[in-house]
């Protein structure tokens, strides 16, 4: 770690586990506030963004003067690279049985021609086709073409679910995604940015990424959520099974952040979208009721610590309120996600840095 004033590194580097409270790059994209519990993307707040702006304008808000890529006709461009994409499924469909989605999904990286290796148009939206085509075929269906002629979001559900979405569902998918487009430099995104550093091509940078985002850490707690919220079953039961929970020194999963000393603005973001789905999913309500009885429990038991609702929560309880199956969530976030790992790489290349911290020496040393 350097001294950010000086070209060389300094006599003493800081040691900081985690490199928490470490400053490693400079950016335009997005800024996390923990203690107001503020997400702001290239200016705007994400509730100015998520639910007022499709994907494909998110994209545009945050790949905009970074890429040498127009932009121009960004949905046309989407369509197209997802239609471009398909053909490659038939090659991926051997290996859908033995790898998982996400796996299945970097398979899917590997296999695209050089050519588009570094555009993130391209790479964001064949991402979006291999997670469809890899959970039909696991299902035993047949994939479903790409339509070049929708949205994103759009398309993503047809392609899953082989009719065509639902305008409730379409718009509360693409809040979701707006929603966890960018969220500052997490571990998948610092990940993006050490191999975009080398000067290496945006499909490599995704692929690591995808490979932080599969730890349990980062990206694995929307699907407990859910076999919480199940578990507990009738809210009657919440405040019984929640502090027998807590006695027992389990996490409730879906609460407290490592970053937000207060609420996650992201589970306000996506709980404001739920309204239009509640006539078609009862676990909505019992959600808003499990969370009342957690949040006072947590206040209780934890007097001296913040631990509010986190986006895993109403993630989980709107992408299953739209049919999204639970192993997906994850791969799903990495769909969303890599527009945000793809303009941290435009902008890391445009830096021209390498990544290069030091470690400390605490081995043996010699006689």
């Amino acid at each position: 770690i350097q001294n950010p004033n000086s070209s060389t590194p300094t006599s003493h580097p800081i040691y900081s586990p985690g490199l928490e409270q470490v400053i490693v790059a400079e950016t335009t994209l997005s800024h996390v506030d923990g203690d107001k519990g503020e997400l702001i993307l290239r200016g705007q707040s994400i509730e100015q963004l998520a639910g007022h702006k499709t994907v494909e304008e998110a994209a545009h808000l945050l790949w905009s003067g970074l890429q040498q890529e127009s932009l121009e006709d960004l949905n046309d461009q989407f369509g197209k690279a997802r239609k471009d994409a398909f053909p490659l499924v038939s090659q991926l469909a051997p290996m859908a049985q033995e790898l998982s989605t996400i796996e299945w999904m970097r398979a899917g990286l590997d296999c695209l021609p050089d050519q588009v290796a570094s555009s993130p148009i391209a790479l964001t939206n064949a991402l979006s086709v291999f997670l469809a085509a890899s959970y039909r075929l696991k299902q035993g269906l047949d994939p479903i073409a790409p339509n070049p002629d929708v949205d994103l979001a759009e398309d993503l559900l047809a392609m899953l679910q082989g009719e065509q979405a639902h305008p409730n569902h379409k718009q509360a998918l693409d809040r979701y995604l707006v929603t966890i487009l960018d969220h500052g430099l997490n571990a998948s995104t610092f990940t993006a940015r050490v191999i975009a550093s080398t000067q290496s091509d945006l499909r490599s940078a995704l692929s690591g990424a995808i490979g932080a985002l599969k730890g349990p850490l980062h990206g694995g707690a929307p699907g407990p959520v859910l076999d919480m919220i199940e578990e507990i079953g009738s809210p009657a039961r919440a405040d019984k099974w929640i502090q027998q929970e807590l006695a027992e020194g389990r996490r409730l999963m879906g609460f407290g952040h490592r970053i937000y000393r207060v609420r996650d603005p992201r589970a306000d973001v996506l709980k404001a979208g739920l309204g239009p789905l509640r006539q078609t999913s009862d676990k909505i309500a019992h959600a808003e009721k499990i969370e009342a009885a957690a949040l006072k429990a947590l206040r209780k038991h934890k007097p001296d610590r913040v631990l509010d609702t986190n986006v895993e929560f109403y993630t989980a309880v709107l992408l299953d309120a739209i049919g999204i199956d639970r192993s997906l969530f994850t791969p799903l976030f990495a769909v969303g996600r890599s527009i945000g790992w793809s303009a941290h790489c435009l902008e890391q290349w445009a830096t021209g840095k390498l990544i290069r911290p030091q470690s400390r020496y605490v081995g043996p040393t010699t006689d």
